[in-house]
């Protein structure tokens, strides 16, 4: 039950964002609708943030560039989230800079191609052409992401595993969706969670990946938590949201990562609500929970335990 009056108005001001017929819209509507919506978040960029538009082959790409940045930190890749289906670089534009801003790290957000025009593997080869180029530039890399871009950062791991790729030397997922049993507790206790319910899941992972016959590789990157596998992937922090039906998702991966062997944590905000981090600027629970990110991705960025590892 949410009873902190911060987070009911932040969830009541996103709800009243979107338009009354917005469930019956189109596609191209509902790209709108969420971008709208994510516009009446937005914060100024911090003034120490410059930023650059470009593209890394068919990607566009957008780099933020602190000017307090260190030759000597890593640098972080960033997927946004929308469910494979909405989102783009404005949407997770003030994300984007503040986390830069907050850690001192060049951070390259990624506007990689969207379901239903573009199906699995679209999105996860964009992130893969992406991150190969960056990799060129630096060893030290961070993968991190909301929701469906936690789902990538976890799918471009296993690929980068699995095919021999530089591997992050972390990775921090935040409400990520891996592709956890719906009748788990939090897919059961929070199906009717405001602003992403159980039964939106469906229809998300269908617009996105629809396969009858999924190869190995399918199943694992589209659901990372159906690897056979999970040793030899990034240390990893996992963020979650209590009234959220992904909530156990980020749980169950860190529980088998662990099982692995793998360093692995996972922290969950009680009270926060899935894409909780537009709502920094509204709420004293979520604004230190956004803290708590930047922190989590400074503390992987000085660990001298985290060092670049190049499979094959």
């Amino acid at each position: 039950m949410i009873d902190d009056p911060e987070i009911l108005a932040f969830i009541a001001k996103t709800e009243a964002s979107y338009p009354a017929d917005s469930n019956v819209a189109s596609t191209a509507d509902n790209r709108r609708h969420y971008d709208a919506m994510c516009a009446v978040f937005r914060q100024p960029r911090p003034t120490d943030i410059s930023v650059i538009d470009t593209t890394v082959n068919h990607v566009r790409v957008r780099h933020y560039i602190p000017a307090h940045a260190s030759d000597g930190r890593p640098s972080i890749l960033y997927c946004h989230g929308g469910g494979f289906v909405v989102g783009s670089l404005e949407s997770h534009d003030d994300v984007c800079a503040e986390i830069a801003s907050s850690t001192g790290m060049h951070l390259t957000a990624v506007d990689y191609r969207l379901a239903p025009e573009h199906r699995y593997p679209a999105q996860i080869d964009d992130v893969e052409t992406v991150w190969r180029h960056l990799a060129t530039k630096t060893p030290r890399l961070i993968a991190i992401g909301d929701s469906a871009g936690a789902n990538l950062c976890a799918a471009l791991a296993l690929r980068m595993r699995r095919f021999g790729g530089p591997m992050p030397i972390a990775q921090l997922l935040i409400y990520p969706g891996l592709g956890g049993d719906h009748s788990w507790p939090s897919y059961i206790e929070n199906a009717e969670a405001p602003l992403l319910r159980t039964f939106d899941l469906a229809g998300y992972r269908a617009a996105y990946s629809g396969s009858e016959r999924p190869s190995d590789q399918e199943v694992e990157e589209v659901s990372p938590l159906k690897a056979k596998d999970f040793s030899g992937l990034p240390p990893t922090r996992v963020f979650t949201a209590d009234v959220d039906p992904l909530r156990d998702d980020g749980k169950a991966y860190v529980e088998c990562l662990k099982a692995a062997g793998v360093d692995a944590d996972w922290r969950n905000h009680e009270q926060l609500v899935h894409g909780y981090l537009r709502g920094r600027i509204m709420s004293r629970r979520i604004r230190a929970a956004f803290e708590e990110i930047c922190r989590a991705l400074q503390e992987m960025a000085k660990d001298v335990s985290l060092t670049p590892d190049f499979a094959g």
